[in-house]
């Protein structure tokens, strides 16, 4: 045997296997690290995040799984309003949603995304004081959790706006929400209520409505900046606020009946913070409370592009996460 041509092979053997050692050694290394960085939660993508270009007509709601799953999340939140316009081409709304439900549950399929929930706007006040209003109200969102089963979400978002009247408002609201959390029971969804503005963003006024309604299918989705419940004017949406609840104190009161969670931003410095509230703060009272699932991603801002602000919010809540107890 040729001794020169044994020894060579030998070496290129050794080479081979010190570098296979290597990557393999690396490959190791770079999941202890990812294993060790993994959030005690999972990130989706709200759809108002994209509104201004879905609402322009830039992008259509049909193509959100798309472009959430380009953009690396793993979870999708719809906005029923978003598709109203589109809904209003068919001769009513359900035979619009039998049309396009098999198109979103088919491109979250083939883009490998959760469809985690459904936001419900615009489909009645739950806490109107006319108890008509309210039972037309809980009727309208019904098509809406019928969605969310067919969709596989495990929720609709609902807002719970109704009577001017504290305690009128409070009594309606455990009423209306309660009938359509036991509709949502049927079809095994949760019904979930946001501070969105009014007495919903007093969050220990909410409480007393989600506890005495006491389902476990009813709880709340907090909502990191939407803690305005008087505005100018008497505004419901716009309008520059009056008076807030403590954000703070109103996510942690939230939080013991959160079954969804939304991390809304608008603004941030040169360090990649969010100028209004203190991420590290918020995700160290979401983690105390035991919450595992996902949190949606809603940017709001006007000084970065949706997918620019969309981006510097996944990455805070990332950073932020690795800063706490």
């Amino acid at each position: 045997m040729n001794i020169k041509l044994l020894l060579a092979s030998l070496t290129a053997v050794a080479v081979m296997s010190c570098k296979s050692e290597k990557k393999i050694e690396k490959n190791v290394n770079e999941s202890v690290v990812v294993a060790q960085n993994d959030p005690f939660f999972k990130i989706s993508l709200a759809q108002w995040s994209l509104n201004e270009a879905i609402r322009n007509g830039e992008m259509s709601p049909l193509d959100f799984a798309e472009k959430a799953h380009k953009m690396g999340f793993e979870g999708i939140e719809y906005v029923s309003q978003l598709y109203t316009p589109l809904m209003e081409t068919y001769s009513n709304d359900q035979v619009a949603l039998d049309s396009i439900l098999p198109i979103l549950k088919s491109k979250s399929e083939e883009f490998n995304v959760d469809n985690v929930l459904i936001m419900v706007d615009a489909e009645g006040n739950l806490a109107a004081a006319n108890e008509q209003e309210r039972n037309q109200a809980v009727e309208d969102h019904k098509k809406w959790i019928d969605a969310a089963a067919y969709l596989g979400c495990h929720a609709i978002r609902v807002n719970l706006i109704g009577a001017p009247d504290e305690e009128v408002w409070k009594n309606s609201a455990i009423d209306g929400l309660g009938k359509l959390a036991d509709y949502g029971a049927t079809k095994n969804i949760e019904v979930i209520v946001e501070n969105h503005g009014g007495f919903s963003s007093n969050a220990k006024l909410l409480m007393q409505v989600i506890n005495t309604i006491d389902k476990p299918n009813c709880g709340t989705l907090p909502d990191f900046g939407n803690f305005c419940m008087k505005r100018e004017n008497g505004a419901q949406w716009d309008g520059a606020c009056l008076e807030e609840y403590p954000r703070y104190q109103g996510i942690e009161e939230m939080m013991p009946k959160a079954l969804a969670v939304s991390a809304k931003t608008y603004n941030f410095d040169q360090n990649g913070n969010e100028t209004s509230m203190d991420f590290s703060k918020i995700l160290q009272v979401v983690k105390d409370a035991g919450y595992q699932g996902y949190i949606g991603i809603e940017y709001e801002g006007n000084n970065l592009t949706a997918e620019q602000g969309i981006i510097k919010t996944k990455e805070l809540l990332l950073a932020a996460a690795q800063n706490l107890n």
